[in-house]
């Protein structure tokens, strides 16, 4: 089976071209191809799918093989996919997945190639149980949880799939690898959450590091960054338009648009390689 390996910002999965390919059990496939150590090595599995709805569809898994709704990253690896292949060659494309019809728009180099990619996430989701979270609050401000030794301020936000966003001095030196994993599963998140943990440096800058449901921390989200940016003007520490978001894999521009209030995040992704798995 033929796939491909891609990144946006360092948040790296195996993409699967499913026009051409099979696959019959991608639960199994992501555990085992996102295995570092015996497998591939990556954050998950990725699909690319024929749609009835759309010009083609994904459908994204964790390492750990539970499926996710949505993943900013990986539709913009996905549009340059399609379009460098020759698979759709548009200028804007529409991806079907688990949370809706999502655009992407591709600003080319001269070689034809994308180099940046615009994409339409939509409305963030700000009602408690959409998200999901328990709450009586709409939307979800000062959700006090507590993880061993600390106590967090919590912003829930949903775009597509749950974040939880909480503020600390110094994310460089956080330690996100003893609270994340506490914090993802805690009860108020019925279905898990994604993580963000933020450090404000102005109202255009911030500093982002995540822990990814059914991941463990990644270089990069890119959901997460469009929740970031709706948490943080929610709390009123950034504006709306021209959110810079520095990621340990590099940076994301979000903008929440004030007169269609969709959110529209922007950023490259980069092959890294082709194989063929044999296992």
């Amino acid at each position: 089976m033929k796939f491909t390996k891609m990144q946006g910002l360092g948040n790296d999965y195996v993409y699967i071209n499913c026009f051409e390919e099979k696959v019959e059990n991608p639960q199994e496939l992501a555990k085992k191809v996102s295995d570092r150590h015996f497998g591939i090595g990556s954050d998950g599995l990725v699909l690319i799918m024929p749609s009835d709805f759309a010009d083609c569809r994904m459908r994204m898994f964790n390492a750990d093989g539970s499926e996710s709704e949505m993943c900013g990253n990986a539709t913009r690896c996905i549009g340059k996919f399609v379009y460098d292949r020759g698979i759709i060659k548009k200028n804007e494309i529409s991806l079907e997945t688990l949370a809706g019809i999502k655009h992407i728009k591709i600003k080319s180099n001269s070689k034809n190639e994308a180099e940046l990619l615009t994409v339409d996430m939509g409305e963030p989701v700000l009602k408690a149980d959409d998200i999901p979270v328990i709450s009586n609050e709409n939307p979800v401000k000062g959700l006090k949880i507590k993880a061993l030794d600390k106590e967090f301020d919590f912003t829930c936000v949903s775009m597509g799939n749950p974040h939880a966003i909480t503020f600390v001095d110094d994310v460089e030196n956080f330690d996100v690898s003893k609270y994340g994993p506490v914090l993802e599963i805690d009860n108020h998140f019925p279905k898990k959450s994604n993580i963000e943990f933020i450090q404000v440096l102005d109202r255009n800058h911030l500093k982002m590091r995540v822990w990814e449901r059914g991941t463990g921390e990644t270089l990069a989200c890119g959901t997460g960054a469009c929740a970031t940016a709706v948490a943080s003007v929610i709390n009123d520490v950034c504006n709306r338009e021209d959110i810079y978001i520095k990621l340990l894999g590099g940076e994301l521009i979000i903008n929440w648009d004030s007169k269609d209030n969709h959110v529209y995040m922007t950023g490259p992704a980069e092959f890294s390689f082709d194989g063929v798995w044999n296992k």
